[in-house]
């Protein structure tokens, strides 16, 4: 049975909404509701506000009453629905009773359940009205901030509202309140789009190292002095350390003794041990962050300070001199740490001296040697490169040539690897050899078309790692070790720390643990290769924007019905030209820049001629 009080036409709270009782029956009874609809509920969802007779909501009118001398008599004391319906408004009424249920659900003065009504004090009812003074101003200043965001421009005390768009687009969260109250989509490229518009980021600000968690700064960990140990004087032959113009971490050099060609490799392992701090350090990052704004190494700055080649007058170095047969055969192979005497010039400058005699020599060595490889059906893919640099926020782009000093290089470099696969194998040394199985297809690249190149390429199947030597089809070789750049990858770093143990008599390390340091640390080489290949292509668009409406040419290098694709050689840049199905392979045309999209790294040309 219902309650007694309960009847036709009393007023009840329904939902925290004013109601009216229509019928009664055992279990249920019948409300109107203020929004005009009947509804059966039972007893229990109702709470009774004034029994009656109430005909019409319509009636629950705001009467007139001393709202603030009731709240100051009762200050601090405990009242009820009825007594202060009477105290406030002179009587208790349907109207009144709503009148006192409203001043409840405020909550300023009054607070608690119809029976037992706290009172507030003076102090709880100034706290209250701050509270919502201050939570009033907050609202403004947020609306004021969704418009300034609405307008593309921010102010200096947007900085809090921000930070969750920040840690959008870099990644460090998946959810945005600035984002949804904008209506935009929760995604990394709108946090950014966002960011750029607001002018909060420049389109300098490259976002994708914080993003992929890449390091930011060369580790700090000392490095012990290098041991006083016997090494092979070899500072009588002239070395070159040939590299790019202005790099920073020479860890190879060349060199001619009339019988053998010596390539001199910093002595890392001589100063980093398996498994010491250093070690472990390098292992987590895998190699060194090469960025267009700058480099971080995987080792300390002191490193390359102590060992890098031509840096001082004298230098530590590993040293592997092998003999070259008329075939291009490797070897006769030694390594021996030495001390080396090393010249530093750059890739240009040993191009203009090939032809003194030491360089002749070299460059003819190399050519032996990539006539064998050659013939052993190396795949030489020839796509332009370029090397992007940023100075004071100001982006070039510069062609690298096709010099035949790199290519000389390139060779002395591929010779060291199958010397030291050659050691490994006389000597049952455990090592990471690198293996490459030929693609399924092979192209005709003897013209040099840049649409063979690029197909060729698409069939390349991924190097790997293995424990036991094996072809490595890209190179044209039967067996291979990368092992020429300590201070720049971990798994050069891990060859010449076994190599190190076998020369010293000393247990070197057995395959599985090799392979699981070398396992741990391509993580850090997957996250700085995505690095630096998501920020070439930021750093590109930067570019295109602060050249404004760029033109240059591009290569026809595949096609899809009416979608061309097409490389641009002077930036290194695939892109996609739509609606010209009469462009053929390889032809040459003319395209403009017509839209850069930072975040999303995107770029439209147009063709001009």
């Amino acid at each position: 049975m219902p309650e007694p009080t309960l009847r036709p036409d009393s007023l009840v709270l329904y939902k925290n909404r004013p109601a009216r009782i229509t019928h009664l029956s055992d279990k249920k009874l019948d409300i109107q509701t203020d929004q005009g609809e009947t509804v059966s509920v039972r007893p229990k969802d109702v709470t009774l506000l004034h029994p009656g007779p109430l005909r019409s909501l319509s009636d629950l009118k705001s009467p007139n009453g001393e709202v603030i001398a009731a709240w100051e008599l009762l200050a601090g004391e405990t009242t009820t629905l009825t007594e202060l319906a009477e105290l406030a408004f002179d009587g208790y009424t349907p109207a009144t009773a709503w009148a006192v249920q409203q001043l409840l659900a405020d909550g300023l003065y009054f607070s608690g359940a119809l029976d037992a009504i706290t009172v507030h004090t003076a102090e709880r009812v100034a706290t209250i009205q701050a509270t919502r003074a201050a939570k009033a101003a907050e609202e403004q200043a947020w609306q004021s901030f969704l418009v300034r965001m609405q307008s593309g421009c921010h102010a200096p005390e947007d900085e809090r509202y921000l930070g969750d768009v920040v840690a959008l687009a870099l990644q460090q969260r998946e959810q945005s309140r600035v984002l949804r109250a904008l209506g935009r989509e929760e995604t990394p490229q709108n946090a950014h789009a966002l960011l750029l518009a607001a002018g909060y980021w420049g389109p300098t600000f490259n976002p994708y190292p914080l993003r992929l968690q890449a390091p930011l700064a060369a580790p700090e960990l000392p490095l012990p002095a290098l041991p006083d140990e016997t090494r092979r004087d070899l500072t009588h032959l002239t070395a070159f350390a040939i590299d790019d113009e202005g790099a920073r971490d020479p860890d190879d050099a060349i060199s001619w003794d009339g019988e053998r060609l010596w390539v001199h490799v910093a002595d890392v392992a001589a100063l980093v041990a398996p498994d010491d701090p250093v070690d472990q350090e390098a292992r987590t990052r895998g190699v060194n962050l090469y960025l267009p704004e700058g480099m971080v190494s995987m080792l300390p700055p002191e490193a390359t300070d102590q060992l890098g080649l031509g840096l001082a007058s004298v230098s530590p170095a590993l040293s592997f001199g092998m003999k070259l047969t008329p075939a291009g055969e490797v070897i006769d192979v030694c390594i021996e740490p030495s001390w080396v005497r090393v010249t530093r010039i750059s890739y240009e400058e040993a191009e203009d001296r090939l032809t003194e005699a030491l360089f002749a020599q070299l460059y003819m060595l190399a050519q032996r040697f990539a006539a064998r490889r050659q013939a052993g059906g190396a795949i030489d893919i020839a796509l332009p490169e370029t090397k992007i640099r940023v100075d004071h926020e100001r982006v070039t782009i510069r062609s690298l040539p096709a010099l035949r000093s790199r290519d000389l290089v390139r060779e002395a470099m591929l010779m060291t690897g199958v010397a030291v696969a050659q050691y490994a194998q006389a000597h049952g040394l455990a090592i990471p050899y690198s293996v490459q199985d030929p693609p399924e297809e092979l192209l005709d690249l003897s013209n040099g078309a840049l649409s063979a190149m690029f197909a060729q390429r698409k069939l390349l199947k991924p190097g790997q790692p293995k424990a036991e030597p094996a072809t490595h089809a890209g190179l044209g070789l039967p067996h291979y070790v990368q092992a020429t750049s300590p201070l720049r990858r971990y798994g050069d770093l891990l060859v010449h720390q076994q190599l190190r143990a076998h020369l010293h008599g000393k247990t070197a390390l057995d395959g599985g643990t090799l392979f699981a340091r070398l396992t741990e640390a391509s993580a850090g080489v997957s996250v700085s290769r995505r690095t630096e290949r998501l920020s070439n292509n930021h750093w590109r668009l930067v570019y295109l924007q602060q050249q404004q409406a760029w033109q240059g040419e591009a290569v026809v290098v595949d096609k899809n019905g009416a979608r061309n694709t097409v490389l641009i050689p002077d930036l290194e840049l695939e892109t996609e030209i739509y609606g010209r199905p009469d462009l053929m392979l390889d032809d040459l045309i003319t395209v403009q820049v017509s839209e850069v999209n930072l975040p999303t790294l995107e770029t439209r040309f147009r063709v001009m001629k």
